[in-house]
């Protein structure tokens, strides 16, 4: 203890007593200072945030990997690897406070729950890594709670809706429109279509542009080939983005998404009589249960088809007892 102020490490089991009393000084020295001590065993979040720094170098969305580490910096540098449970608590509690929105004056949570998620995902992956090269005892990051995530979207649009928006839009800005109701391709995927992925009846996606890491092949239909001459797109992600703010907006329907036209792609299929499996396979899922989402869906059109079945057996049991009490007059 340090001028009131308490803090313990517990030490590997092979550590020895003139390493615990090494430590005990440099803990005793640090907390006069206000800085951090690197335990054999134990290292700082900064030093596990750092191990994901360089990892996250590989990938493809180094620099957005980053970003999420990043994030973590102010609540990094007061825990260590240890306390992996006590730093992802202290992270939720605060980017989750609500804060007031300037323009609304509603208040909402700092971070959204997905994003929280993100952060806290590079940290996990940064602590199993540190238990990998032996920095630390164990995955200190099995510790790490993460938000419950409700980002499931019930938004399905029509064709005609689809074209309403689209009508709004420059013909580039159209094309990756309709190539994303016509394919069910992710924004991203579509963007790394190039002039030697388009067959003459196919569209091949790379597994390397895949959101999966899966190759994907995509049919080429007759209403989608008009599109194609546009292709690679020479706008810019951002400039779909502007075109689908601006277009929705005068369309009358500001709450939709430019994602929610591969949800839509899946729904008409559905209604199309289209099964779970194939849609699938059109979107490019890895599994079947991700597919499951649209399940509800066809449950509806189940219910639908069943309606006119049932409107089918009241009519005609209104008929038969009509007959009947014809018979019962005449008698």
């Amino acid at each position: 203890m340090v001028r009131g102020q308490r803090i313990h490490r517990i030490l590997p089991e092979n550590t020895s007593s003139r390493d615990a009393q090494l430590i005990e000084a440099q803990l005793r020295g640090a907390m006069a200072k206000g800085a951090q001590v690197s335990v054999p065993g134990d290292p700082p979040m900064t030093a596990v945030l750092a191990l994901y720094t360089q990892h996250a170098a590989r990938l493809r969305s180094a620099d957005t990997s980053k970003h999420h580490a990043q994030r973590l910096g102010p609540w990094a540098v007061k825990y260590t690897a240890s306390q992996a449970r006590e730093f992802a608590a202290h992270v939720i509690k605060d980017m989750s406070r609500l804060v007031e929105d300037p323009k609304t004056g509603k208040k909402a949570p700092a971070y959204a729950a997905a994003t929280i998620n993100r952060s806290l995902a590079t940290a996990k992956k940064g602590l199993a890594l540190a238990w990998e090269q032996n920095l630390t005892p164990e995955n200190y990051g099995l510790r790490i709670k993460t938000v419950a995530v409700n980002n499931k979207r019930e938004v399905f649009l029509t064709v005609d809706q689809v074209r309403t928006i689209a009508s709004h839009c420059s013909e580039q800005a159209q094309a990756a429109i309709w190539a994303a109701l016509l394919t069910g391709a992710r924004r991203g995927e579509l963007f790394q279509i190039r002039a030697e992925h388009i067959g003459r009846n196919e569209i091949t996606i790379p597994s390397s542009h895949t959101k999966t890491l899966r190759p994907r092949v995509v049919p080429i239909i007759p209403a989608l080939r008009p599109w194609l001459k546009h292709f690679p797109l020479t706008i810019t992600v951002d400039g779909v983005k502007s075109a689908w703010r601006r277009a929705r907006v005068d369309a009358g329907m500001e709450h939709v998404n430019f994602h929610d036209l591969r949800h839509s792609c899946a729904s008409i299929l559905l209604s199309l009589g289209v099964d779970l499996y194939t849609i699938g396979k059109i979107l490019g899922h890895s599994n079947t249960q991700t597919t499951q989402r649209y399940a509800h869906l066809q449950i509806e059109q189940q219910r639908t088809a069943l309606d006119k079945l049932s409107q089918l057996v009241k009519t005609t049991s209104k008929k038969q007892k009509a007959r009947t009490a014809k018979k019962a007059v005449r008698a």
